[in-house]
């Protein structure tokens, strides 16, 4: 399988990208992960992988989004993406996931990317303004990877992002950036409409058939105004996503990415470790792109970003987090969210300004974190990987015995139907928080 992988990524990408590919993210970006653990020795974060949503605006109007796509545009501009590329390059950091909105929707995207080539760029995307002109382009800057989201067939498609023929205008976008040999992904928020057609062997061979290099499996968080929680994923569909993805990573020429576990299956979430971080359009400093609350922007001057990322409230977030869950605190505990929140005088990071009152309505629900059924990687090569480069780095250390009250079992009944009601969720708090 390893050599089928290594002769599709010499035969089917542009050497050259697969070389910027080798030395941005794979060898800087290694050292990038081993500089945040020598920061971790001191108690300071400073997270490798940063995500940041240049834009709000979006074509599309799916499903469960959380952002304002609707509102007036706004965008991270140059100038101010060049300021933060470079206090984070001091760091170390060499790895952005570009998100939004739709970011090929920022005037000056491609800009941001040329003007920082000694950095690598994951542009999470619909795929449908990826022309073959702009394709081109990207193949030449050589500093980035587009990776497309797909939701389904034609019709769930539809139904998912809001809008009729999607699927097909994705599909366009992922064979122009194929036609143009570059690295490219497809990933899928996976939830209940869309697991059987997407979470199986035959899509997964079909997007190794076209020339897809990687693919990531994401799982719905029903968040935002319309949050539609009916899109959740039962616990044991939950365990099943990570099964196959285990499976596959042993079994299939693609590499398979996930962001919730460790090699021996052991959840842990991304922003709690300190490993990533988000900025909103607005250049708000946020835990994660769920969590829609702000004490610091990279707008200040009079702050650097390191204290921005160790602020009070950022550092009581991955406190509290660390010591309640392995999982998503979003999901498991929002009512601890909204004290932390409360306790800081957080902002509200989103132009609708109802995001507490969405916290408050959100219902107790199962995320990553379903102890006793660990799912250990079946692949040696990403045991191995994960070993050294994606684990919680023992911020956990002293917190699992706790975190064992909280289990996927107990939550179950609450997870079935994709609702729970208020009395069910004041019997569980206490046996959480136990």
């Amino acid at each position: 399988m390893y050599l089928k992988m290594a002769k599709r990524v010499l035969l089917e990408t542009d050497k050259r990208l697969v070389w910027k590919f080798m030395r941005l993210m794979g060898w800087k970006g290694m050292r990038s992960v081993q500089k945040h653990k020598r920061r971790l020795k001191k108690g300071e974060y400073f997270p490798p992988f940063l995500y940041v949503s240049v834009i709000n605006s979006c074509n599309l109007r799916c499903q469960g989004c959380w952002v304002d796509v609707a509102a007036k545009q706004q965008t991270i501009d140059l100038e101010a993406m060049n300021r933060l590329i470079s206090e984070a390059k001091e760091m170390g950091n060499v790895f952005f996931g570009i998100v939004g909105g739709e970011p090929f929707m920022h005037p000056e995207l491609l800009e941001i990317f040329e003007a920082n080539p000694d950095c690598y760029f994951q542009v999470f995307t619909n795929g449908q303004f990826i022309t073959d002109e702009k394709a081109k382009r990207l193949r030449q800057l050589g500093n980035v990877t587009p990776l497309i989201s797909v939701e389904g067939n034609e019709i769930v498609s539809n139904e998912r992002r809001g809008r009729e023929d999607v699927f097909n205008k994705t599909m366009e976008g992922i064979q122009n950036c194929l036609n143009n040999r570059l690295l490219t992904g497809v990933c899928t928020s996976v939830c209940r409409t869309n697991i059987d057609d997407l979470v199986n062997e035959e899509w997964v061979d079909r997007l190794i058939e076209m020339g897809v290099m990687y693919t990531w499996f994401h799982i719905f968080r029903p968040m935002g105004p319309d949050s539609n929680p009916d899109l959740c994923l039962t616990p044991e569909q939950q365990l099943h996503v990570r099964k196959f993805v285990s499976e596959m990573r042993a079994k299939k020429p693609i590499a398979i990415v996930d962001a919730y576990f460790d090699g021996e299956g052991k959840a842990l979430c991304p922003a709690a470790t300190g490993l990533s971080h988000h900025i909103n359009p607005w250049g708000g400093i946020e835990p994660c792109p769920i969590i829609q609350f702000v004490t610091d922007d990279i707008h200040d001057r009079e702050k650097t970003l390191t204290e921005k990322f160790n602020s009070p409230f950022m550092r009581d977030f991955r406190q509290l987090s660390q010591e309640t869950t392995r999982g998503c605190i979003v999901l498991e505990r929002p009512d601890l969210l909204r004290k932390l929140v409360d306790d800081h005088g957080a902002k509200d990071g989103t132009v609708r300004g109802t995001a507490a009152a969405e916290l408050d309505a959100m219902q107790v629900r199962t995320s990553q974190y379903n102890p006793g059924n660990e799912i250990r990687e079946a692949s040696w090569v990403y045991r191995l990987v994960k070993r050294f480069l994606f684990y919680d780095f023992g911020v956990y250390d002293g917190h699992d015995e706790s975190h064992s009250q909280l289990s996927a079992p107990a939550l179950v009944e609450l997870q079935t139907d994709g609702n729970a009601s208020a009395d069910q969720n004041d019997e569980l708090l206490p046996v959480i928080s136990q």
